[in-house]
């Protein structure tokens, strides 16, 4: 098995997600956060989402006893094959950890960075070498979503990008690279640029927040779980693809474009997204959600596996 050992550098939302999945594939994993409730909180999340990492196929779904913790974070790297950093998105306490961290360091082992949208130049001056360190960002949660960005530079070790991407790959994911730095990375920029949008027709009442969200999710929302923006349009251009595409409809999105809104994050629109949401939900709990949205992703990519699997059949 490669990178039997895993050290998990914050037990945040994410980082506990990372810790059910490496977990599941028979990998000892171990957990450094400053947080008294740790193990509480970890274990709690890995059996939550036994169910889910066991009908992916990972027959160490649930198994705490490959967990061990600690609130040092040298105790945790010391003897760690590959580390996964998910601390919060503030540079000085990144930096911190990096120059606690990087004397205990195997000298082989690769760091990777669950960093949401800090540039991987930023991160690495919190390193003396920086070589064996990448940005590895992961849609959350990341035990389900098969996500990854990655990105590396000339500071990185030639070998570290390609190892990381075949041992992410190794467990499920399905990784994207980078090849050049921009805050947000790619994923959560589009996100951003939608949801922008979804705010301006909200704030403008165009619809009402839950309308706008089932336009989405019953919409453009399912055919995107498919296939990328680009490759549609290509679909939807006909036997001419994506130039025809453009060629017929190319000057109506750029309309479009140009009527986007450019909404602040304003008390008022905290409000009215407030508002909306629970007016949509009701009363639904935030495990009862999260398991929907769990059970609805998991169908996908089931699915996305099985026909993998028949196409390589």
């Amino acid at each position: 098995m490669k990178y039997p050992n895993i050290a998990i550098l914050g037990a945040g939302t994410i980082g506990m997600s990372w810790a059910a999945l490496f977990a599941a594939t028979g990998r000892q994993v171990t957990v450094y956060d400053p947080s008294p409730e740790t193990e509480d909180r970890v274990t709690t999340l890995v059996k939550n989402a036994s169910e889910t990492l066991a009908a992916l196929g990972w027959e160490h779904a649930g198994d705490t006893s490959r967990l061990n913790f600690t609130n040092d974070p040298v105790a945790a790297v010391s003897d760690a094959d590959f580390i996964q950093e998910s601390v919060p998105e503030r540079l000085e306490i990144k930096h911190g950890l990096y120059q606690q961290i990087e004397p205990h360091l195997k000298p082989e082992v690769i760091i990777g960075s669950s960093t949401s949208g800090l540039k991987l130049s930023d991160m690495q001056a919190g390193f003396n070498n920086p070589a064996r360190f990448i940005l590895a960002h992961p849609f959350n949660p990341p035990h389900l979503i098969p996500l990854v960005e990655l990105m590396d530079n000339e500071k990185t070790d030639a070998d570290v990008l390609q190892s990381a991407k075949d041992f992410y790959e190794s467990i499920g994911k399905v990784c994207v690279r980078l090849n050049k730095e921009v805050p947000g990375h790619i994923a959560n920029r589009l996100q951003a640029a939608i949801w922008r949008e979804t705010i301006h027709l909200a704030m403008e009442g165009v619809a009402s927040v839950e309308d706008i969200d089932k336009a989405v999710a019953y919409g453009p929302g399912l055919r995107w779980a498919a296939m990328g923006p680009n490759t549609l349009l290509h679909l939807g251009g006909g036997e001419g693809g994506i130039r025809s595409f453009c060629d017929h409809l190319g000057g109506p999105f750029q309309s479009w474009w140009d009527d986007l809104g450019t909404p602040r994050i304003t008390p008022e629109v905290v409000d009215t997204l407030e508002d909306g949401v629970k007016t949509s939900l009701e009363n639904t709990s935030m495990q009862e959600l999260a398991k929907r949205r769990d059970d609805l992703v998991l169908q996908f990519v089931l699915s996305g596996q099985t026909k993998k699997e028949e196409t390589s059949a």
